[in-house]
């Protein structure tokens, strides 16, 4: 991986899914949109991701694979790309961070933090 600078900036809204989570059975089910924002003067695509995903136990398991969402988008200079997807905890409160494995339209690869944020069941945590 290069020492290119990244000219990605990431944007994520969460939201707690109750009707498809399961308390009873600690599945507790959330959505995130993530917004990947090119603010460099190249085209990027998004070629992988890994997440690092940790509840409330400090259990922790990760996520890597090609693209996202089954997409492996490229992304012009001051547009953004945005797309949804869901995990599954067995607490009610974790965390999420990572990044992306970027490469720009002159085979230059780099890496896009994903900074961590928090998925927490509305009202658990004041």
């Amino acid at each position: 991986m290069s020492q290119v600078e990244s000219p990605i900036k990431i944007k994520i809204d969460t939201q707690y899914l109750e009707q498809q989570s399961d308390v009873a059975d600690s599945k507790y089910l959330f959505s995130y949109t993530i917004t990947i924002i090119n603010l460099g003067d190249k085209n990027v695509t998004l070629k992988d991701r890994h997440w690092i995903i940790t509840d409330a136990n400090g259990k922790e398991s990760e996520v890597k694979g090609p693209g996202v969402v089954g997409e492996t988008p490229t992304i012009t200079p001051n547009t953004a790309y945005q797309y949804s997807s869901g995990t599954v905890m067995e607490t009610p409160v974790g965390f999420m961070r990572g990044f992306y494995g970027m490469e720009d339209d002159k085979g230059e690869r780099f890496l896009a933090t994903i900074p961590t944020f928090r998925l927490a069941v509305p009202g658990i945590l004041q």
